[in-house]
């Protein structure tokens, strides 16, 4: 489903204001009730929101992520600029262990023309970009497929990680809350989130600016598992305290030369 600049836009107000009224919307984008009510049913019929009485709110909860199509959508631009200051940062001739994620599979595409690469992932759609790459050796995990996104999952694919120490780990979250909490929500892709923070020397996270506040169920670490922050807008408070009391290096990749520590 294609969603025009104000439609994703509406998206990001709900998700970082909670249920709103159609009147407030019309209001915040200038334009009329009639506008917002068509918009809300295309987003409600996509299952992007849910519509109630006079307004609109997220369709889902703690428990449950958006469906994998959507999250490709979802600040698609914000993605791809997170995605290019992170392959700008990794050198040729690397290891790296990638997990599953809409915005780590945009670094897998930027990571085509890299050379001596050694990649170990457990997310199919990343093997399927980098094997394509003949200076990139890719090492798939073992475990359970998961339909929804290519991701693989299961208690063999922790055992899997755990046989390697990789020079970086890049992960994707769902949500990093108030307190440094980095929150998911699948239980078994969580366990392998934390193998890979194990492995890994350095620890490099990629979050849009959506995934601040945003609530999940399982916990799969703090900030204080990373070593470098990727996000495409200057964090809000409390987190840029969070983040220099964790010693985390922050790089808003929309500003190259700007950067909070």
């Amino acid at each position: 489903m294609e969603l025009n600049p104000r439609q994703t836009e509406l998206i990001e107000a709900v998700r970082s204001n909670g249920p709103i009224s159609i009147e407030a919307l019309a209001e915040r984008f200038g334009v009329t009730l009639q506008t917002v009510r068509r918009d809300v049913r295309h987003l409600a019929e996509g299952g992007w929101l849910a519509r109630f009485h006079g307004g609109v709110r997220l369709p889902g909860s703690t428990t449950e992520n958006i469906a994998y199509r959507q999250r490709q959508a979802l600040v698609s631009e914000g993605k791809a600029v997170i995605a290019r200051s992170i392959a700008q940062r990794i050198p040729n001739g690397c290891s790296l262990i990638m997990n599953i994620g809409t915005t780590i599979e945009a670094v897998a595409h930027e990571l085509r023309q890299h050379q001596g690469l050694r990649v170990i992932t457990n997310n199919l759609h990343i093997a399927a970009v980098l094997s394509a790459n003949r200076d990139c050796e890719v090492i798939v995990a073992g475990g359970v497929v998961r339909g929804t996104d290519q991701g693989i999952v299961g208690e063999a694919t922790v055992d899997f990680i755990r046989q390697f120490k990789v020079d970086i780990g890049l992960l994707g979250i769902s949500g990093i809350e108030a307190d440094g909490t980095l929150r998911d929500f699948d239980f078994r892709e969580v366990k392998v989130s934390r193998a890979i923070i194990e492995q890994s020397r350095e620890v490099w996270l990629a979050a849009d600016h959506t995934k601040f506040n945003r609530p999940a169920m399982v916990e799969l670490g703090t900030l204080n598992d990373v070593d470098i922050l990727f996000t495409d807008e200057p964090p809000p408070q409390p987190f840029v305290d969070l983040l220099s009391q964790a010693n985390v290096e922050c790089v808003v990749a929309h500003e190259p030369h700007k950067e909070l520590s």
